[in-house]
């Protein structure tokens, strides 16, 4: 067995992260808006603002890693496109159609954000700011891990919520995907 490539971890992981999505919001999809939208005690009160704050996060971190030298094709303008930041729970979408289908394209872009990754750029330091402007450097591997995990941590909350409304999304773990 040889090594992957220096990207294939976070390519499979980018594959996860758009199957995972897909399921999320076809079962979300099962409930009406009200129940959506309702607040269930979570982090971010509802399903509907948590998957919100999900597509924030990945428009936030895609827009660092767009801002790095050399750039990337697959960050586009309309990919990147953000109001002005009020806050980690700001709304990006009131429609969950709408947020479903910008997901689809968001999860399009990941896919082809992670094809264009060399060793080089993920062994390398990454300067980005925080949201409250502080800035920090650190390896592009550990930046793109967090991207990661964030993304299956409030989608696990997700799954929580799902199943406090009687939807079950099924098997989500990442091996589903390798078998």
């Amino acid at each position: 067995m040889t090594a992957p490539a220096a990207n294939e971890p976070y390519a499979l992981l980018a594959r996860y992260n758009r199957w995972f999505n897909e399921r999320l919001y076809e079962a979300c999809a099962s409930l009406d808006d009200a129940a959506r939208k309702l607040d269930r005690g979570a982090f971010f009160g509802s399903i509907h603002r948590t998957l919100n704050h999900l597509m924030l996060a990945d428009k936030l971190w895609l827009r660092r890693f767009g801002a790095q030298p050399g750039g990337f094709r697959a960050l586009t303008d309309e990919v990147l496109a953000l109001p002005p930041f009020t806050g980690l729970d700001q709304q990006l979408f009131e429609d969950f159609d709408a947020m479903r289908a910008h997901r689809v394209q968001m999860d399009a872009a990941v896919e082809a954000f992670i094809a264009e990754l060399t060793p080089a750029f993920i062994a390398a330091p990454m300067t980005y700011q925080t949201t409250k402007g502080a800035p920090f450097t650190q390896p592009a591997w550990q930046v793109l891990s967090h991207v990661f995990n964030h993304q299956t941590h409030h989608r696990g909350q997700v799954t929580t919520l799902l199943m406090q409304a009687g939807v079950d999304p099924g098997p989500t773990d990442l091996l589903v995907i390798t078998r």
